[in-house]
């Protein structure tokens, strides 16, 4: 059985959760096919391999050009209209879930979300994340064709080296489907983001203001890392929406999450869930993030911050 991977992608930079979803596709099928939408992701094919994709189906059109989920939902149901694949995967970003329910909708097929894990039978048993992340649940698929995502972060991407062939598909795509489409961007600093950075510190409502995220920005940058932050400070304005870790911002998954002030409502525990290491700092030892915590420091986050920071500095001279 043949396995297609919907590639996500931003004008041909990769998205990281792309390689996840090729390896655990990997387990799945005899063969393991990539799909790009848009000339722009071309150039992918030879990293494709390198985690495992035989081929690779480069979908073209003029509006494919930047990001439309109904063009991409639509391109996709066309190519697997075509190709007859037993299974279709895409990551379980709000990018990879848009584009698979377009594409289950147009097929008339059911489409499972965010799996973890997944028996191939004739029928699929499938272990996958609802409610947030606040609890997980089994369920059979049954479909001819199989329609799932991935939940970021459930594998580690490994390399797995193919040379894939390459070939093209051209759909037919009214121009209605133009009529969603990405507007407007916010583009972060050059360098690591919050969803690939190895350390990550977050700073909660108890920062207090904009001004005062000054001295996190100054620890992450002392320790290679980046500033995120819980939907209350988002809300109040303090910070952009990108900066934003849970359940409606970036899930993260660093070697180290510093998580200031903040109190863990199950919404931000999801988008924190999978770092390798937590360390809460917080006054509330009762504070969700605290108990969750492999480490605690009961204090003041405008002291502790600060304290760290100074120490870092002294012990590198």
């Amino acid at each position: 059985m043949s396995v297609l991977v919907v590639v996500e992608h931003d004008r041909g930079a990769l998205a990281p959760a792309s390689l996840e979803a090729l390896t655990f596709a990997r387990s799945l099928g005899d063969a393991v096919h990539a799909v790009t939408l848009g000339a722009a992701a071309d150039g992918l094919a030879e990293e494709l391999g390198r985690y495992g994709a035989a081929a690779v189906t480069q979908v073209h059109h003029d509006l494919l050009a930047d990001y439309g989920p109904e063009a991409w939902g639509e391109a996709v149901a066309q190519l697997v209209r075509q190709s007859g694949a037993g299974a279709v995967l895409a990551t379980g970003t709000d990018r990879g879930n848009e584009v698979m329910a377009q594409v289950a909708a147009r097929l008339d097929l059911p489409m499972v979300a965010n799996c973890n894990e997944v028996t191939v039978g004739e029928s699929w048993q499938i272990l996958r994340v609802r409610w947030g992340g606040s609890l997980l649940e089994q369920c059979t698929l049954t479909a001819p064709t199989k329609m799932i995502t991935v939940t970021h972060h459930a594998v580690e991407a490994s390399e797995a080296p193919a040379t894939p062939t390459t070939s093209s598909f051209i759909p037919e795509l009214d121009a209605s489907f133009a009529r969603t489409v990405v507007a407007e961007r916010v583009e972060r600093a050059a360098g690591v983001t919050l969803a690939t950075a190895p350390l990550v510190v977050g700073g909660g409502r108890a920062v207090g203001s904009a001004e005062a995220f000054a001295p996190l920005e100054e620890l992450a940058g002392l320790l290679g890392g980046v500033v995120g932050c819980s939907r209350a400070v988002t809300n109040n304005g303090w910070r952009n929406h990108t900066d934003q870790v849970g359940q409606t911002g970036t899930r993260i998954a660093p070697d180290l999450y510093m998580a200031c002030g903040i109190s863990g409502a199950i919404q931000h525990w999801v988008g924190a869930m999978a770092s390798k290491k937590i360390l809460a700092i917080n006054t509330d030892p009762e504070a969700n993030m605290v108990t969750k915590a492999d480490y605690a420091v009961i204090g003041d986050l405008h002291k502790v911050v600060p304290a760290i920071t100074a120490e870092i500095r002294r012990r590198r001279g």
